[in-house]
């Protein structure tokens, strides 16, 4: 169980998150989806480490808030960052093995890449090209592959449809289910609203660094702000 309570995050002077409260299960996808600017992508920072939080953000029992990002890591919480954030100079081999910088467990470093492979083909096919040469989907599916050679337990996922051909982004969303079925919990920030409703379990709504709805990803899928504010209906 990932869970925050009354988290409050700041760029500075401005106030990015205003005591948000946000719970978020292992084996499931949890989406947060609002506007830009609402605080989405703030809150998988804090979570992460990447930036100072007020509050708590308490993992399986532990407070994390104040752990530096690599002991998160090492926890099992990892980000996937927006934008993908590959090493475009570094090969595909090399990129998917700094997800397991933190590791020692050779054999079973190994074994979660050939998983990798299997998940992401193109990528073992491509294994010895630069991270730079690779398309726009196929370098979000490194970006998650990278992640996923750290062993994680918990992903933040901080759009990863951003950019991608639909078909692309049906493939990358059927792979996300796919990993709660291996107990992996999701966390899923993502602007395509109506994609992240269908496919998480419970959802949340930012504004304004503040939660103003959440729920059942359904219920909030027929909610009518929701519908006028995010989906154009």
């Amino acid at each position: 169980m990932l869970k925050l309570n009354k988290v409050s995050a700041c760029y500075g002077v401005l106030q990015a998150l205003k005591g948000i409260s946000i719970e978020a299960e292992e084996g499931n996808i949890t989406a947060l989806v609002g506007s830009n600017g609402a605080g989405k992508s703030t809150t998988l920072c804090a979570i992460s480490g990447l930036l100072s939080a007020t509050g708590e953000i308490i993992y399986n029992g532990t407070k994390i808030n104040g752990k530096k990002p690599h002991d998160i890591v090492k926890m099992g919480v990892v980000q996937v960052p927006e934008r993908r954030g590959v090493f475009p100079r570094m090969s595909v081999y090399d990129n998917l093995m700094t997800g397991a910088f933190l590791r020692n467990d050779r054999g079973s470093i190994e074994k979660d890449l050939e998983k990798v492979y299997q998940t992401f083909p193109i990528l073992k096919e491509k294994k010895k090209q630069m991270g730079s040469n690779l398309s726009g989907g196929q370098q979000q599916m490194l970006a998650i592959g990278r992640a996923l050679m750290a062993n994680p337990k918990f992903l933040l996922l901080d759009e990863p449809s951003l950019g991608l051909a639909p078909i692309v982004v049906e493939e990358l969303f059927e792979i996300f289910q796919g990993f709660t079925k291996l107990g992996i919990g999701i966390l899923l920030v993502e602007q395509n609203v109506n994609m992240a409703l269908t496919v998480a379990k419970k959802a949340y709504v930012l504004e304004l660094g503040k939660v103003v709805l959440e729920g059942d990803s359904k219920d909030l899928h027929n909610n009518e702000h929701v519908r006028k504010a995010y989906l154009g209906i």
